[in-house]
């Protein structure tokens, strides 16, 4: 029987021959990471203590291009001693190809081919970085949320100084309008909320739009910065340690507030002590725009409906049915139209003021 995804022929065979050609010793051990993204691997080299991770990437999913950009932006955040995961360079270059030949199906009465004949080729793209371990950080400590703030307000001292090019930008029509139509018309919604969903998507992107009506400025930005992408490292006796980023998968153009509002929890009461404590380190190190506190509740209005469609359009990937098998079920879309209502009632209101 063929291969439904592409990942089910990524097998550990070819993601250790793959990096070994690049010139890297493994020990032959092999784990599988966390990313419901991407595929991603922990390998120890031979006779060394340093593990390198493998980052194969979905295909189709971005550009070489915009790979490429996503590389040179976690390098100049290096070079700028901001505390970054950088993609090592091996064999003169940070992104490598594996090509793999995909084997016909039995010939059957008729049919032209034969076993084991290849018919075509399956590409992937893929990086090496140095492992960096790390806990998750404590989002209840101002220290630690200070701390952050300055952590995240020198990543964007970087990111102004150039646009990317290739890379998308986050506003309402990437991450609003174009998953809700995904949603409608290339995806099943249960037939019982379908149309609720789609009248209350409608109300709440409208809503959007008119918060991004004000204007912001545009910068490069990590784009996905929860606590699950940020890992924190005790200081040792030199006072090296403290936080750093191990993802920048979903680096975009968009305004500031997209790198902050994902490390305030709670309600309004807890969620503006966060974001006190956030802005103190991040002014500290450059100014913040106060009118973008008026895009928090419409940027999570906006990641709530494109992970529905990021979803929906995984669904096939093997990993999926392990990982999100309540997608889909009536329940989720009872939750998502009453998280949607909250979110019209939210956006309803005056934004948070620090």
């Amino acid at each position: 029987m063929s291969s439904t995804h592409p990942f089910d022929r990524l097998t550990p065979f070819h993601v250790v021959d793959a990096v070994c050609a690049l010139g890297l010793e493994l020990d032959g051990r092999i784990t599988s990471l966390s990313s419901y993204e991407n595929r991603v691997y922990a390998l120890p080299q031979e006779d060394r203590q340093e593990t390198v991770v493998a980052k194969f990437y979905r295909p189709t999913r971005w550009s070489h291009e915009q790979i490429q950009e996503e590389h040179a932006f976690a390098l100049e955040l290096t070079e700028q001693e901001v505390p970054m995961v950088a993609p090592l360079r091996l064999c003169g270059t940070t992104l490598h190809p594996l090509t793999l030949g995909q084997e016909s199906p039995p010939s059957s009465v008729g049919s032209v081919g034969s076993v084991g004949q290849k018919t075509e080729a399956l590409d992937f793209w893929f990086s090496v970085s140095p492992a960096r371990g790390g806990r998750i950080p404590e989002l209840d400590d101002f220290e630690v949320l200070e701390w952050l703030g300055r952590f995240i307000a020198r990543l964007h001292s970087v990111g102004q100084t150039k646009d990317f090019v290739s890379r998308p930008e986050l506003n309402v029509q990437s991450h609003g309008w174009g998953p809700r139509e995904h949603m409608l018309d290339a995806f099943e919604i249960h037939p019982s909320y379908q149309s609720a969903w789609a009248k209350i998507t409608q109300e709440a992107l409208e809503h959007v739009e008119k918060a991004f009506l004000g204007g912001y400025q545009k910068i490069r930005l990590h784009g996905d910065c929860h606590a699950g992408n940020i890992l924190w490292t005790p200081l040792d006796q030199k006072g090296v340690g403290g936080p750093h980023f191990v993802d920048l998968d979903d680096a975009r153009m968009g305004p500031a507030i997209q790198d902050l509002w994902m490390l305030m929890g709670g309600e309004r009461v807890e969620q503006t002590s966060s974001l006190s404590a956030l802005l103190e380190g991040y002014e500290s190190v450059r100014p913040f725009d106060r009118r973008e506190l008026s895009l928090i509740e419409p940027l999570r209005t906006l990641r709530m409906i494109h992970y529905s469609a990021w979803l929906a359009q995984r669904v096939g990937d093997p990993a999926f049915e392990r990982h999100f098998s309540w997608f889909a079920s009536e329940q989720y879309w009872q939750e998502q139209l009453a998280a949607l209502q909250d979110q019209i009632d939210k956006m309803n209101e005056p934004p948070l003021r620090v």
